[in-house]
């Protein structure tokens, strides 16, 4: 079975270096996350699918219910994608986007776990601690987690802060058993 993610991999590396040296890196990643939600609809998705239908018309008919928001240049990277048959590739190209476009700006988004909800300025202040620690722009996304007891629980790409009650629970209970 092919990867998805290895074949979406070259567009969204293509479609982030022209919207990057053109100036309009967040005008794609607008036009980017319309059309992959647009792929997605079941209404699109079969027709998409439909074998009766030349790539052509594919393209046509995705630019069609993307009209107004989308510019020329990115109907002609629709239609690159459409002439290898890889429309339905769009949500992956722009994950993979945005994950380029975060690694220039140096950005990077982090899940923020906690059992009760942060103020603005107890995020703020986690966001300047893990900027600082980190070496990029953290924006962080809060989630409400009541497992976790107190305490919180961080994931910053690959890496993972546990300082949560039940993660101290979970040690300790680790540590007896052995």
């Amino acid at each position: 079975m092919i990867n998805t993610i290895t074949l979406g991999r070259p567009y969204a590396k293509a479609a982030f270096e022209f919207a990057s040296n053109a100036g309009k890196a967040d005008a794609w990643l607008a036009m980017l996350s319309f059309s992959a939600a647009a792929v997605q609809t079941p209404e699109v998705a079969q027709q998409l699918g439909n074998p009766a239908l030349t790539s052509d018309q594919k393209v046509k008919m995705l630019a069609q219910v993307c009209s107004g928001q989308v510019d020329e240049t990115f109907v002609n990277f629709l239609g690159t994608l459409g002439s290898n048959d890889r429309l339905s590739l769009l949500p992956v190209v722009l994950e993979q986007f945005t994950a380029l476009k975060a690694v220039a700006e140096s950005t990077l988004e982090v899940e923020v776990q906690t059992a009760f909800e942060l103020s603005a300025e107890q995020l703020q202040t986690l966001a300047a601690a893990l900027s600082k620690r980190l070496d990029r722009t953290v924006q962080p996304k809060p989630v409400i987690n009541t497992a976790l007891i107190g305490g919180l629980l961080i994931r910053a790409g690959d890496l993972v802060i546990d300082s949560s009650v039940r993660g101290k629970l979970n040690k300790l209970a680790e540590a007896l058993k052995s």
